[in-house]
């Protein structure tokens, strides 16, 4: 769009109406947030040509960060500019009446709704805050609801559980009764069903704190450690075979069982994260710490004749490296092992740099086809 196009725009009577509605709006109820309101309008409608990717981007515009966003162009005008609906060239091209300017344009079969038009003016008046991924921002403890039913609301879960079911226009159900509770409990805790003398316990125990009694019973069962590791194992990709080439058998079932007692005996989590990251590097490290190191073991290796050392080292290294960001840091930083990460403040730079300390390690490429890969402690 041109400038004269642009201020054009700015100035349509369209525009000026919505300015006075946005105004109004603004001044009622909390500020929009980014996150829950603006960012899935711009995600469904804008980022697929002004956003992350650069290779589909458009006329070298991005939304998706506030310094971009709010940058002048050649022509000096800028998307967005926080404050002033009149000058963010993104209020002008979402509400003309020019079909050439007009965004989304009409050959991508989007619209933005009036409700969505709205939020985002009001969202550009408010200041157009952005905001980092919801995972990067400091937890913060909200105020407990104050519900019409506390009778009900046993623990601050519960009323917030209970201001949502009323919004909604829900009602809670009655209680379970305990051979209903007991089953469930025992199912999340343990995977398995309870055992019938436990039930009819909990069934008859009428003191105070029968439940939390119940609760203490089944997490003190082995059971409790064999079915949470399950779902860590899971996340750290172990496996009783080498998964390359002839997928031979690989033993390494002394870091389950670690895996498994460290739940059992509760564990504080920055030393399970310590002993599997660094175990066997620890001063005066025990024997159980160099075992809960197999996390670092559990990658794919191969035997196969063709193979390049060299490029399986990197793999492995790679392999580590992915695996710690997601199990420990919820992150896919893989994505930047080609590149910049597109979505995630992680860069290629980044990646290498961490997979640095993954590279030390004396385990060899190739695995020998043996069940036993050195280096290991008879």
């Amino acid at each position: 769009m041109s400038p004269v196009a642009a201020r054009i725009s700015l100035k349509t009577p369209v525009l000026a109406a919505a300015i006075a509605v946005v105004l109004t709006v603004a001044a009622q109820g909390e500020p929009l947030s980014y996150n829950k309101d603006i960012r899935p309008i711009l995600f469904d409608n804008c980022f697929a040509c002004h956003g992350p990717d650069s290779a589909s981007r458009k006329a070298g515009l991005r939304l998706d960060k506030f310094e971009e966003a709010t940058k002048a162009n050649k022509d000096g005008l800028a998307a967005i500019v926080p404050g002033d609906l009149a000058k963010s060239g993104l209020a002008a091209r979402i509400t003309t009446q020019d079909a050439d300017d007009l965004m989304p344009p009409p050959e991508s079969h989007k619209k933005l709704k009036p409700e969505q038009i709205a939020t985002l003016q009001r969202w550009i008046t408010e200041g157009a805050k952005y905001e980092p991924h919801w995972s990067f921002i400091a937890p913060s403890r909200p105020a407990v609801p104050v519900v019409d039913n506390p009778a009900w609301s046993q623990n601050p879960i519960d009323a917030f559980l209970l201001k949502e079911m009323k919004a909604a226009g829900l009602t809670p159900n009655p209680e379970a009764d305990r051979h209903t509770l007991a089953r469930r409990a025992s199912l999340d805790l343990t995977g398995l069903p309870p055992e019938p003398a436990l039930v009819e316990e909990f069934v008859k125990d009428a003191a105070p704190g029968a439940w939390e009694r119940l609760l203490d019973k089944l997490m003190a069962s082995p059971h409790y450690g064999e079915h949470r590791a399950r779902y860590w194992l899971d996340a750290a990709r172990y496996a009783d075979t080498s998964g390359i080439h002839f997928d031979n058998y690989k033993e390494i079932w002394h870091y389950r069982q670690w895996v498994i007692e460290a739940f059992n005996r509760n564990e504080r989590f920055d030393q399970f994260t310590i002993e599997q990251l660094a175990g066997d590097l620890l001063p005066n490290r025990s024997l159980d710490q160099q075992i809960a190191s197999g996390f670092n073991r559990c990658n794919i290796t191969t035997n196969e004749g063709g193979a390049i050392p060299e490029e399986y080292l990197v793999l492995y290294a790679r392999d580590r490296t992915e695996t710690t960001s997601q199990v420990f840091m919820g992150l896919t930083t893989g994505c930047a092992v080609c590149h910049d990460h597109k979505y995630d403040p992680v860069s290629q730079r980044d990646f290498y740099s961490l997979s640095a300390f993954f590279n030390n390690t004396t385990q060899a490429a190739m695995d020998g086809n043996v069940q036993n890969t050195p280096p290991v402690i008879p």
